[in-house]
């Protein structure tokens, strides 16, 4: 069963009902660091979850140790920890009935949801994005942390395949 962590999701709530694209400077710095491949997958992704993966990116890179090996990678990983959401087509509403769903019915129900039609299916795909995110990103050709993280970022620290000190750092971001 998923996690409900009410004071995240209000945060991501309210921010998703705030119209617009993040500031072209926060783009910028961000296409600077995703691959060619990588840069369509961000773009596909909507204003409030480039917003969100922004800011998750920029916590990152100031709780990250300076030179530290395979850096830009986890920014990236950071900068598209979320892009399997893409694949749902759900706004903001259907994603608060998906997660609320989720969190009642857990990975069956995203197993039983995803095989069905219309809402019911989006709202399956969307309990799969962990999954469906790290399927887009090496079809991309991501490094293997970026992919990971994508999979794992909900998971318990003793599941991920980061180092645990950059895995801490990401989901302290994400939570930010």
């Amino acid at each position: 069963m998923r996690r409900l962590r009410p004071l995240h999701w209000g945060r991501r709530f309210f921010g998703s009902i705030r119209p617009g694209a993040p500031p072209e400077a926060d783009v910028s710095w961000a296409l600077g660091l995703l691959s060619p491949t990588e840069q369509p997958l961000f773009a596909r992704m909507s204003n409030p979850d480039r917003r969100h993966a922004i800011r998750v990116a920029r916590a990152a890179d100031a709780g990250l140790a300076e030179g530290l090996d395979r850096r830009d990678e986890a920014l990236v990983a950071a900068l598209l920890h979320d892009v399997g959401k893409t694949v749902a087509g759900l706004g903001t509403y259907g994603r608060v009935i998906a997660t609320l769903s989720g969190a009642v019915g857990g990975a069956d129900l995203a197993e039983l949801w995803q095989d069905t039609t219309g809402y019911t299916r989006k709202v399956g795909l969307y309990l799969r994005y962990p999954e469906l995110g790290a399927e887009l990103l090496a079809v991309a050709g991501s490094k293997p942390w970026v992919i990971a993280w994508s999979r794992e970022h909900h998971n318990p620290e003793a599941d991920w395949t980061l180092p645990p000190e950059i895995g801490r750092v990401l989901v302290a971001a994400d939570e930010s």
